[in-house]
């Protein structure tokens, strides 16, 4: 069932979602700094593109990941909640489409602070 998701999702709206999380990812790696960042906008790319069988957890709440979190808000974080939460609301209109909602919903929190976050697979 996993596969089957995360195959409706990518023409649903993933595969242009994680578009734009590469894009941002190839901005933020243009300098050396902000490389963390980008590598960070690397891996919720592959996670918008399959989002269904994963899910996030928080590995790391130290300041320095708040300062991440912080930045990345202010340069690109709501951009993307943004797109996730639109697409959620789109989503909304037909029953079929609440899983897919509630994954851009998962999707859009983690827009808003991706950093001391990780993704692991689920187990059911």
């Amino acid at each position: 069932m996993t596969c089957l998701g995360n195959f409706i999702w990518w023409f649903l709206g993933g595969f242009f979602g994680a578009i734009t999380w590469w894009f941002f990812g190839i901005l933020w790696s243009i300098t050396i700094i902000g490389l963390p960042i980008g590598k960070q906008c690397f891996k919720m790319a592959r996670l918008q593109f399959a989002p269904f069988g994963k899910e996030v957890v928080t590995v790391d709440d130290s300041k320095s990941s708040f300062f991440l979190n912080i930045l990345w808000l202010i340069f690109g974080g709501l951009e993307l909640a943004l797109v996730n939460l639109i697409s959620a609301v789109l989503l909304t209109i037909s029953i079929i489409g609440i899983p897919f909602a509630i994954q851009s919903l998962k999707l859009a929190k983690l827009s808003l602070m991706p950093f001391g976050k990780d993704i692991v697979a689920k187990i059911d």
